[in-house]
């Protein structure tokens, strides 16, 4: 596929997704942010379970 073809492409999904109305759950955004923040991939390890139970 060539460059002008592939840029078509990208800018039809963009205009796609600023332009449709769509259902964005705000919750469960925060939460998804929120542990990207944090800096683990995968933020309940046990470690941190057993933290959370102590508190």
């Amino acid at each position: 596929m060539g460059r002008g073809r592939q840029k078509a492409k990208q800018t039809k999904v963009a205009r796609e997704l600023k332009y449709t109305s769509q259902h964005i759950d705000i919750d469960a955004l925060r939460r998804e942010l929120s542990s990207d923040a944090s800096g683990d991939d995968n933020p309940a390890t046990p470690h941190d379970q057993e933290s959370e139970h102590a508190r």
